[in-house]
């Protein structure tokens, strides 16, 4: 097979949640540790960083990434999913898996994914685990897919554990509170590893708190010992003062977007911690990571703008608090109109999410649906929207389609907003 070949067979013969939802899905490592133990478990040749939560890996797993390319080791990043092109979940120092490398792991070993049944993300664990050590990489920034205790990047013992926040997302396999999916993230931490939480709350503290105690491992909580704060911001550029122990220290961040502030307060105490462990990294690459994040890792789709007249900006949030942070940010732009275009995927709660959009006569909404089967269809989007009794509305039936009529029918001084979920960005930003 070619890559074209390879890439079809990926993606009609092995599950995919990022396509299809639940059927992929897999709640057990049994198919993971099988298919590690067949490649000689390739991951335990490099050091690796664990990255999980429920908003922000992104962001934080390429800012890792930056800063550890800047210090001058060589770094893999395995992240998902992708926007547009599927070699994006596995880079070293910023470039894209080959296609040759992709093409000759799934015709070199098509015997075992034909006898273990891979998930779609089951195979791709084990084919970035397996470049990284083909590349060899000093170290691997591996972002965790969907929870964290059943997850198949859990098969690694990390130099730190790192948990972003904990929010409710796919409540139908991590639990309906976030106890219990505090209690599914906190299954990254290892024995006697370190394990940074970005986010404290009362109702998820005792979890991360005992599990690091029943494993021996230090924990910190982020927001409790140090703070950052954005000082000035474009879309380009901003810059944020981070403060702890009295010292504060200024640090411009590539990544825009006002709700970065708790994912480089996180960043920065992660480098401490990853300092403290013996892979070093001083002043200047930890500042040159963080200003040159996008350039290095080609990071995309995190409050970016697409167009300046009118403006119009991505992101790919797709969650309560994800969407909610995005408001909060419109709100403080001034335009004479507001467009919106809108999609989503089936298993979200979009009743829910609807009610955080503004909903007044300046708000124009393009209501429309992503290319792969987990999309929620344009009927069922009908069906919520009539609902809520937005002031204008339109459907599309695919995206391109919804944005053009967007960019077409607002004015210089307008404003346009595309997201709702990684696939609708993926469609735009490709």
């Amino acid at each position: 097979m070619n890559y074209e070949e390879v890439l079809k067979f990926m993606y009609e013969s092995l599950p995919m949640y990022q396509r299809i939802g639940a059927a992929a899905y897999k709640a057990d490592l049994n198919t993971t540790i099988k298919l590690d133990d067949y490649f000689g478990n390739p991951h335990k040749h490099y050091k690796t960083i664990h990255i999980a939560g429920t908003n922000g890996k992104g962001s934080v797993s390429h800012s890792l990434a930056s800063v550890l390319q800047e210090a001058g080791y060589k770094t893999g990043l395995y992240t998902s999913p992708h926007l547009v092109d599927y070699r994006e979940r596995i880079r070293v120092n910023g470039e894209k898996i080959s296609k040759e490398f992709v093409t000759d792991f799934i015709n070199n070993n098509l015997k075992v994914l034909k006898e273990l049944k891979p998930s779609f993300f089951e195979m791709s664990v084990a084919l970035a685990f397996e470049y990284f050590r083909f590349m060899k990489v000093d170290i691997a920034v591996i972002e965790v897919g969907m929870g964290g205790r059943l997850d198949s990047t859990n098969i690694i013992n990390p130099i730190i554990s790192v948990i972003t926040n904990i929010d409710y997302d796919h409540t139908q396999f991590l639990g309906d509170t976030k106890e219990k999916i505090a209690v599914e993230k906190a299954g990254i931490i290892k024995p006697k590893v370190p394990v940074i939480i970005g986010e404290s709350s009362p109702e998820t503290d005792n979890v991360f708190l005992q599990k690091a105690k029943s494993e021996n491992s230090r924990i910190l909580f982020t927001d409790k010992i140090s703070t950052c704060e954005q000082i000035k911001s474009d879309f380009e550029n901003s810059i944020y003062r981070f403060s702890k122990n009295g010292i504060s220290n200024e640090f411009n961040f590539a990544l825009g977007g006002n709700y970065q502030h708790k994912n480089l307060n996180l960043i920065i105490n992660a480098v401490e911690c990853i300092n403290d462990i013996g892979v070093k990294i001083n002043d200047d690459s930890l500042a040159n990571g963080l200003k040159n994040v996008v350039k290095n890792t080609s990071f995309r789709g995190r409050w970016e703008k697409l167009n300046d007249n009118p403006l119009c900006v991505c992101d790919t949030g797709h969650n309560k608090n994800g969407i909610t942070e995005i408001i909060k940010q419109i709100k403080n732009i001034k335009a004479d109109k507001y467009h919106f275009v809108l999609g989503f995927v089936s298993d979200k709660n979009v009743s829910e999410l609807l009610e955080l959009f503004p909903n007044d006569e300046r708000n124009k909404y393009y209501f429309t649906q992503a290319s792969i089967p987990r999309a929620m269809s344009i009927e069922d989007l009908k069906n919520i929207v009539i609902t809520k009794c937005f002031s204008q509305v339109s459907f599309y039936s695919n995206v391109p389609s919804a944005y053009n009529a967007a960019m077409s029918s607002a004015g210089e001084n307008d404003f346009v907003f595309v997201g709702g979920s990684n696939f609708v960005v993926g469609e735009i930003v490709g």
